[in-house]
């Protein structure tokens, strides 16, 4: 079993920053790779960002290119999500998610996910 724990998360107004961490337990993610999705009220979940194993290969949504940042820290078992230059249409429930496949790539989809954390809020205020 894997526990996924995400922190960070919290109210920032617009042009702001937050770091979101997702802290896993359980069993080493060394070897998977790591996704951030996203879940507004009424909407469904989407694909935020993703990055490999090691850290070589991340993918962005486009609504966020060039503002967030997704890393890792294997020796820590800790992804990290930096976000800059929020925006009001930012606010959401931000996931972490194990991927079900050892990772030399990483993913867009949810269902090539097979652990979830219990999400985290950010609320960014216009």
């Amino acid at each position: 079993q894997v526990q996924l724990v995400e922190s960070g998360g919290g109210l920032v107004q617009a042009g702001g920053s937050l770091r979101l961490s997702c802290a896993a337990s359980g069993r080493t993610l060394n070897m998977y790779s790591m996704g951030w999705f996203r879940q507004a009220p009424g909407k469904e979940r989407e694909f935020v960002a993703c990055i490999n194993w090691n850290g070589a290969s991340t993918s962005y949504a486009d609504s966020v290119k060039g503002r967030f940042t997704i890393s890792r820290d294997n020796a820590k078992n800790t992804v990290y999500l930096q976000m800059n230059s929020l925006k009001p249409e930012d606010t959401a429930v931000y996931y972490c998610a194990k991927s079900r496949l050892y990772g030399s790539t990483c993913y867009r989809a949810t269902g090539q996910y097979d652990y979830w954390g219990q999400g985290t809020q950010v609320t960014v205020s216009s």
